[in-house]
């Protein structure tokens, strides 16, 4: 799998909502390779794209086609400032990867000292977490290779996250959070309390 990032600060958000229904109805169905993608905003006015590929090689001919450019040159105009994506080959997916019925999303950015590990600490806490924490229904991790680290979480419900967050932690699952929290340095948080949510459809 390979994921694309794409974010950036809202201007028109009328504008960008007509230019996602445009891509749903007429560019996806052409873009081969494409397996879903989460997108919503954030307080702060961020829309975040996080779209998943089957491959880095799928991504770059969807964004070579001729009406994927003209489609972003319409959508571009709905940004205030520059637009930020990252293409991230290193994709982890634990406890299912998530869902599409997920009501409330989490995602999180930031740069690891240590990738790799960082995807054996959420592989090896996986089990204990869906039992601690059932409203978690599944997240990837996406690295672009150089450190740099997308993190999305997909929750039942927003109240469900929240009241589970204070939750007593047992000490062999502290210890795995805590290193988790050492590799992900400093983290940026962005809460999707509405996120639209697509799987492609299999032909």
């Amino acid at each position: 799998m390979f994921i694309q990032v794409v974010q950036g600060k809202v201007s028109d958000e009328e504008g960008l909502r007509r230019c996602m229904d445009w891509w749903a109805e007429e560019l996806q169905p052409g873009a081969t390779g494409f397996l879903g993608s989460t997108r919503g905003m954030s307080e702060d006015g961020t829309f975040i794209v996080v779209a998943r590929f089957e491959s880095e090689a799928a991504a770059r001919r969807n964004s070579e086609r001729p009406e994927q450019s003209a489609w972003w040159a319409e959508t571009e105009r709905c940004f205030d400032g520059p637009v930020s994506f990252m293409d991230c080959p290193e994709v982890t997916e634990w406890l299912g990867g998530g869902s599409d019925d997920a009501g409330f999303v989490q995602i999180m950015e930031g740069h690891t000292s240590d990738a790799p590990r960082m995807r054996e600490v959420l592989t090896q806490a996986g089990d204990q977490v869906q039992e601690l924490r059932p409203e978690i229904v599944g997240g990837t991790l996406a690295t672009d290779g150089s450190g740099g680290y997308v993190e999305t979480v997909y929750f039942t419900s927003e109240a469900e996250a929240r009241a589970h967050e204070k939750i007593e932690i047992p000490d062999d699952l502290r210890s795995l959070f805590e290193e988790e929290g050492r590799l992900m340095g400093d983290v940026s948080y962005f809460d999707l309390h509405e996120p639209m949510l697509v799987t492609a459809r299999r032909t």
